[in-house]
């Protein structure tokens, strides 16, 4: 197994182990930590198919934390938004906000580097990826955000007021609107802070039976 996975594993375990001891709700906790739990067991299997740059590895497992975080308290009592409540007079616990930041910010690195090893956009014949890159990587995260509030809404129309602490919508009308927008906001950033950090970690890492990242 990669060195890099087992890091990541071995770190990843002892929050998922803290977060599933007592958390708020274990309905609500399964709901947001589900990607994880999805996404690590993928992320073993298809590793020698397709090993995942560490930059990206960095971000996945903090996504992860904050998922796992979120799940244990439910993202309205997470204590970090409560702090910021009261340090920034805000009105409602805004920790969602920082997940729904995460959604766009991750994903795009990763929607970014799938496209890289798996499409004509990592060469336009200059050696420069494609400027459609930053666009359709930002669409597809907005497009994810957006799929997101939909589970969301059937999980609480099929499970009515068990599902409130998922939906985490705080008595805000536009909380919907508001998470797909920083979801595009994380995205947005990713892509222009760290498309050349993630050049250059795929670069130093080898795709076995892929073609390397052109720049």
């Amino acid at each position: 197994m990669d060195r890099r996975l087992i890091w990541f594993c071995a770190l990843l375990a002892p929050v998922l182990g803290w977060s599933l001891l007592g958390p708020h709700d274990y309905f609500t906790w399964l709901l947001e930590v589900a990607p994880v739990l999805v996404g690590v067991p993928v992320a073993l299997a298809t590793q020698r198919r397709f090993p995942l740059s560490t930059l990206l590895l960095v971000l996945l497992w903090w996504h992860a934390v904050v998922l796992i975080v979120g799940g244990h308290y439910t993202y309205a009592r997470v204590p970090l938004g409560d702090w910021m409540q009261h340090w920034f007079g805000w009105s409602r616990n805004n920790y969602d906000k920082i997940g729904h930041f995460a959604q766009g910010f991750v994903p795009a690195i990763l929607v970014r580097e799938v496209l890289l090893r798996t499409s004509p956009l990592g060469d336009r014949g200059d050696g420069r990826a494609s400027r459609w890159l930053p666009f359709l990587a930002g669409s597809v995260c907005l497009a994810f955000s957006a799929f997101y509030e939909l589970v969301e809404w059937r999980v609480a129309v099929a499970s009515g007021a068990a599902a409130d602490d998922f939906l985490g919508t705080q008595g805000d009308e536009w909380d919907t609107q508001s998470d797909m927008a920083w979801a595009l906001v994380g995205a947005g950033c990713a892509l222009m802070l760290l498309a050349r950090w993630h050049d250059r970690s795929l670069g130093k890492r080898p795709q076995p039976g892929l073609a390397q990242p052109k720049r």
